[in-house]
């Protein structure tokens, strides 16, 4: 379970006054997420933690332990191998109370695990005494983050917590910030708890969990990225998007990851598995094998994590192939292309509308384009526009020389100041959040939407200004039609999938960062051939020509055709 709320939080700190916190008390809240118990034990599998262990002379972490998803099957296995070992069982208390460490900080579920703990415990014919001692032993009740732990651990195994920092109280984040070196930028709380879990890892310990995969290749994740290259081994690796992991859906993108506290080696990588506890116990046989056949289902890989960089997780082929690429060519902004992102307002409900309806001057208003407008692949306006109450120069304008707008604004006062930019900075109250550069309507653009399950790359010749959920490429340099036909493309595809997050069902994420990444020759050294078979392929819509032009613009061999080819029929690159 992966639990952590603002209130919960703090309720561990005694030098801090929580008494004006209210705690939520709603799984949603405290942002839980139950992990199914097929999945749990192939975790444990996985991790080392099995029968045939003698689980009585390890010591297992699991950092946020909420309704026992995990500790009850780590209690009944510690139990088995106990028995099993033929100790004296009047020594139990003596023998296991270092066994387990299992932390907590929401009360209520503290409270209904210890009577299942103890229910186990008397079925396995522990003595009510010995049962409330072990337990008392193995649960702390605090926050991961700042408890004190009493000795180091063979094992950690977990789902950590999915709480973003706008939730914490800034005191909060602030210790957390003190405490731990890999929180950064916007990174979410399991950050902190996979770095103290491997922070508590005795040499050759192993740490097993269930998580987003997020840091793996976004920006706040290059931190513990680098941490675990510089000290740790990431052994396995199952990417489970869109399995049923979980009792609830989930948006993000889930995988397991087994991270030892050895030196670095190959990857062990398995994609997807069926959610049935037998498939999972082999695959767990499999992994953990000395050595892997072709046919198994599993692969190799060695060098996935490197410094801070983004884990590569695809084939070796495709990773060969995208590193080619990447020593051959520009960055696509090195080429002369320019990738933004369009306006964010706060209160979009305030500065766009119809644009014929918002009563403001005219040359306070600009046509805008969303999502909406380019479901089709092609621009079909909806009509909409926003206020831009920005001077050409950059600062804003004056509104006693505009009374339209001086007036609309004050109808919707007390919104606009609620917003964040307006409460830092009261006296430029009405401004976006974003600066408006009007003379982006006129410039032709490729819009992009964020989240799609392929390229979806429009051409827009020069007449809107685009929402915040649009991400942009401008050119001085590319004809846009040409750059069309290289977006729309396998190659593209490779790049977005090997560095970008995905999202259920397969969605791959086109975000500035990730589009940035791509490489592309420069203009100058394409042939005019090749600039007009790429410009016909965009324009006709016809995806394989635009990867046959794609591939002979970045002269790719027939080994690397190959590769990519089965990206073209919408396989999952990743496999």
């Amino acid at each position: 379970m992966a639990i952590g709320t603002q209130g919960e939080l703090f309720s561990n700190m005694t030098y801090m006054d929580t008494a004006s916190l209210q705690i939520p008390v709603s799984p949603e809240e405290r942002g839980a997420v139950y992990t199914k118990p097929e999945v749990v034990d192939f975790i444990l599998d996985l991790a080392g933690y099995s029968t045939n262990q003698p689980l009585h002379e390890f010591r297992i972490l699991e950092p946020s332990f909420g309704e026992g998803d995990f500790l009850l099957p780590i209690t009944e296995r510690l139990l088995a191998t106990y028995r099993a070992s033929r100790h004296n069982p009047l020594n139990i208390v003596e023998d296991l109370s270092d066994a387990i460490r299992a932390v907590e900080v929401h009360g209520e579920s503290i409270k209904g695990t210890r009577i299942k703990l103890i229910e186990l415990l008397r079925t396995n014919e522990v003595g009510e005494s010995d049962a409330h001692r072990l337990v008392d032993a193995w649960i702390i009740e605090g926050d991961f983050l700042l408890t004190d732990l009493p000795h180091s651990f063979t094992h950690a195994v977990g789902n950590p917590p999915y709480v973003r920092q706008e939730l914490v109280p800034d005191a909060l984040m602030a210790e957390y910030r003190a405490r731990y070196r890999t929180i950064y930028d916007r990174a979410d709380l399991y950050i902190p708890f996979i770095e103290r879990c491997l922070r508590s890892l005795e040499p050759g310990g192993a740490l097993g969990l269930i998580c987003a995969d997020r840091w793996m290749k976004n920006r706040y994740g290059g931190p513990l990225r680098a941490m675990i290259a510089e000290e740790f081994h990431l052994a396995v690796y199952v990417d489970m998007v869109d399995t049923p992991a979980f009792h609830s859906e989930v948006m993000s993108y889930p995988a397991i990851t087994i991270i030892r506290r050895e030196p670095d080696g190959p990857t062990r990588i398995a994609y997807r598995p069926k959610i049935e506890r037998e498939k999972l116990r082999l695959l767990a046989q499999v992994i953990n094998t000395k050595d892997v056949t072709p046919d198994s289902g599993v692969r190799e890989v060695v060098g996935v994590t490197k410094n801070s960089e983004p884990w590569l997780l695809q084939s070796s082929d495709q990773i060969s192939v995208l590193r080619r690429l990447e020593a051959d060519f520009p960055l696509l902004e090195e080429a002369g292309c320019k990738v933004g992102i369009g306006v964010a307002t706060g209160a979009d409900k305030v500065f766009i509308g119809p644009l014929e309806s918002l009563n403001v001057e005219p040359d306070r208003k600009l046509p805008l384009i969303t999502t909406k407008d380019i479901e089709t692949g092609a621009v079909q306006w909806k009509g909409l526009g926003v206020i831009n109450p920005f001077r050409d120069e950059g600062q804003l304008v004056d509104l006693a020389n505009y009374p339209l707008l001086s007036s609309y604004l004050e109808k919707h006062a007390e919104l606009v100041r609620k917003r964040n930019v307006a409460r830092k900075n009261p006296r430029n109250w009405f401004r976006t959040i974003d600066r408006i550069y009007p003379e982006l309507v006129n410039r032709p653009k490729l819009l992009i939407p964020d989240i799609k399950g392929e390229a979806h790359i429009v051409y827009e010749e020069g007449c809107f200004y685009p929402h915040h959920n649009l991400y942009y490429v401008t050119s001085k340099e590319w004809d846009l039609r040409a750059l069309q036909a290289v977006l729309l493309s396998s190659v593209t595809k490779l790049f977005i999938s090997t560095y970008s997050t995905q999202m259920r069902g397969g969605y791959l994420r086109f975000q500035a960062q990730y589009l940035r990444r791509i490489r592309l020759p420069l203009w100058k050294n394409v042939s005019r051939a090749l600039r007009e078979r790429l410009a016909d392929a965009a324009i006709a819509g016809d995806l394989a020509a635009c990867n046959q032009a794609a591939f002979d613009l970045y002269h790719l061999n027939q080994g690397e055709r190959a590769t990519l080819a089965a990206t073209i029929n919408g396989a999952n690159i990743e496999h």
